[in-house]
């Protein structure tokens, strides 16, 4: 007779027992099914209507089919060259990965061990609250104050066992944004205790002059990391691929941390396509999500719903009703949008700005469910 197994779950550590997953949304067309509409307009994920530059659609079109078998660059090589000559750094000084959320990995598991905690804030991105708490690591999560990031309170937060602080910049959800010398002030007073991550995901949305040229601040500040991504502006985000770029010697230890031939081959040649081709795309974005926003916020006025549209290309919304029921109640309609309960904001909802026609139907849809 087979002796029976013991029970399998002794094998999960506490920290990722409690852990509670994160289920994606289903498919498109599995939604449009459940929620019987005919088609979908994603206003969830800022997600880009216009998608990538025409470079990028380009070799996309041309790739050989036969390189499908064929393993990618193992540190997308070329693209980081590309990076180099663009930003102006070695080309060791970034890595590439599967979108933002490896990045945020590697970064993790470079500077934290048992013990260590990371610092961020309730509303921002929360995959660094994530990958820290099933990674077994403690995330300390502060309050936004006036919705921007609160520099005294992150710098209190801090003990000799803070490895990493995140910084979104401009935030998502709240679009809000640490100017040049508001970020300089800030190293500054963590003087190296610890990596500052800062995150700029929406940076090409942005349309400040005060916005930081973090580019140039790596020599001052050898403990800054940042983040890019060419999900949102350059529009690959079913490709995934982010990088980080940082110090030599800081990106050097994280390299150590890092997964090679995780970024497949069309991301990488898309990517180094985009950025051949992305200034007359830039300009076409920003002016369809200024447009957007201008329109989507006087509508919002006009219902009463208070609102923040800053930097980024979303808008927030306040409701009068719970935000998930209002998902539903959108989703009918065929509009999706993000609650924002999950960004400790109930009753808030979440817009992608789109183009005009699109967020005309997103009004239309909005005015008859609160209406």
């Amino acid at each position: 007779m087979r002796v029976p197994f013991p029970p399998l779950d002794r094998l999960v550590p506490d920290h990722v027992r409690g852990f509670e997953a994160y289920i994606p949304s289903r498919p498109d067309d599995v939604l449009c099914r459940l929620y019987r509409c005919e088609r979908l307009h994603r206003l969830n994920n800022n997600e880009n209507p216009l998608g990538p530059p025409e470079a990028a659609r380009k070799v996309l079109d041309d790739w050989p089919p036969s390189d499908a078998s064929i393993y990618p660059s193992g540190d997308a090589y070329h693209l980081r060259c590309r990076l180099g000559e663009r930003l102006g750094l070695d080309p060791d000084c970034f890595i590439v990965g599967n979108g933002a959320n490896e990045v945020i990995a590697f970064v993790i598991k470079a500077f934290c061990q048992e013990g260590d905690n990371i610092v961020t804030v309730d509303r921002t991105f929360a995959v660094y609250e994530w990958v820290a708490q099933f990674s077994g690591f403690e995330a300390r999560v502060l309050p936004l104050k006036d919705d921007r990031f609160d520099g005294e309170a992150m710098l209190a937060a801090m003990d000799e066992r803070t490895k990493v602080l995140f910084l979104c910049n401009p935030n998502n959800p709240t679009g809000t944004y640490w100017s040049e010398d508001e970020l300089r002030s800030f190293l500054d007073r963590v003087n190296g205790r610890c990596i500052v991550v800062v995150d700029e995901a929406y940076m090409e949305f942005v349309e400040a002059s005060d916005f930081p040229r973090t580019v140039s601040m790596l020599d001052d500040y050898p403990n800054l990391v940042v983040f890019r991504t060419f999900s949102k502006m350059y529009g690959l985000a079913g490709l995934r691929i982010g990088y980080l770029f940082g110090d030599r010697r800081v990106v050097d230890d994280i390299r150590r941390t890092c997964v090679v031939y995780s970024v497949n081959g069309p991301a990488q040649v898309a990517a180094i396509a985009a950025l051949s081709d992305d200034g007359p795309h830039i300009e076409a974005t920003r002016k369809m999500c200024r447009e957007a926003r201008e329109y989507l916020l006087e509508e919002l006025a006009d219902m009463g719903l208070p609102h923040t549209a800053r930097e980024g290309n979303f808008a927030v919304a306040s409701l009068p009703m719970s935000d998930t029921l209002a998902y539903r109640k959108l989703m009918r309609r065929g509009i999706m949008i993000r609650s924002m309960t999950g960004f400790r904001a109930p009753n808030q909802i979440r817009v992608t700005l789109s183009t005009l026609p699109v967020m005309e139907e997103f009004v239309k849809a909005l005015r008859g469910i609160i209406t």
